[in-house]
């Protein structure tokens, strides 16, 4: 028994209808009107239970308008398949026109994965890039959901919670070898970080003790340690284009794994920046404190981040190529 079938060519005429309606209801006379508004296809895939979503991805249509294609992993064995549309919509402060922006749902059993994946390809924006950002950890490993993944120019995951660090860096390799371009949101909170590193050595006492740096020290909070404990010593690594002792401490418990103190250390020189309760990020060097805190960035930071650039990161390419040694 399979699902009833959910057709692409009724969805996208759907969506030429809603388009139609918004027109209507939109003042005739006037600047007013609607703006329809795409750069792009977001397909944000998600188990049924996440239902935070909705707000931040209304904010993230504001600043990267796009068709968004919602895909969410429903409980049961039974065939389930099933579709809707609606408009993101917004004005902006002072202006009498709305931008919308237009969001297909699909939601899906596991045993319909398969199903949903024709339909996805059909629905895309055409001649404009594609953006995926599997929340899912479940269809990231089902082998039915992998024609959908690979319609993106560009996945993003977030390893954050991984436990099998090698399992996963492996996993993320392997979207890169096919040709798309690979990110991890686990990386991208190591922006503060690294912006932390670089505020460090902009001190000319600091910089002239570079070249002394041999040990890094990483102390995280967690039952095991977060892929940021890869990808920090690696992009150090890749900077300062030498090998680094590593060393790991487990600090304390935490209910989700995170990075809470790193220390760069050598011949004269022992310097930290460490993230209070995981929201801030404060550099210290020696026994005084530094004036620097970089706010801990959320999720809609994160990805709006992600999704300015589509093109290759060769930062996070050449940190990719190294991490596999730190995991």
């Amino acid at each position: 028994m399979s699902a009833a079938p959910v057709r692409p060519d009724k969805l996208l005429r759907e969506l030429d209808e809603l388009w139609v309606n918004l027109g209507k209801e939109s003042p005739e006379e006037g600047p007013g009107g609607v703006l329809r508004a795409c750069a792009m296809t977001l397909i944000v895939c998600a188990d049924d239970a996440e239902d935070d979503l909705g707000e931040m991805l209304a904010a993230l249509m504001r600043d990267h308008p796009s068709r968004l294609i919602v895909l969410r992993l429903v409980d049961g064995e039974e065939p389930s398949l099933d579709a809707r549309v609606l408009a993101q919509c917004w004005m902006p402060f002072g202006k009498r026109q709305q931008i919308c922006c237009e969001q297909i749902e699909i939601t899906m059993s596991r045993s319909s994965v398969s199903d949903a994946a024709p339909v996805v390809r059909s629905i895309t924006a055409p001649d404009l890039p594609v953006a995926i950002w599997c929340r899912s950890r479940a269809l990231l490993k089902t082998a039915e959901f992998e024609p959908v993944l690979r319609l993106a120019n560009k996945l993003i995951v977030d390893s954050a919670g991984v436990a099998d660090l090698a399992s996963q860096l492996k996993l993320i390799r392997s979207v890169r070898d096919c040709d798309t371009r690979a990110a991890d949101l686990a990386w991208t909170r190591l922006t503060p970080w690294r912006e932390a590193v670089a505020a460090i050595f902009d001190n000319p006492r600091n910089l002239s003790q570079l070249d002394a740096v041999g040990r890094v020290v990483i102390d995280y909070n967690g039952e095991f340690r977060p892929m940021a404990t890869c990808y920090l010593p690696a992009w150090l690594t890749h900077t300062l284009r030498r090998p680094l002792e590593v060393q790991y401490r487990r600090a304390g418990d935490a209910p989700r794994p995170r990075l809470c103190r790193v220390s760069l250390q050598g011949s004269g020189i022992d310097l930290s920046i460490s993230a209070a309760d995981g929201r801030a990020v404060e550099i210290r060097s020696g026994r005084h404190d530094s004036h620097t805190v970089f706010p801990a960035p959320g999720e809609y930071e994160l990805m709006r981040e992600e999704l300015m650039v589509l093109s290759d990161d060769p930062v996070y390419e050449a940190v990719l190529n190294l991490a596999p040694e730190f995991a």
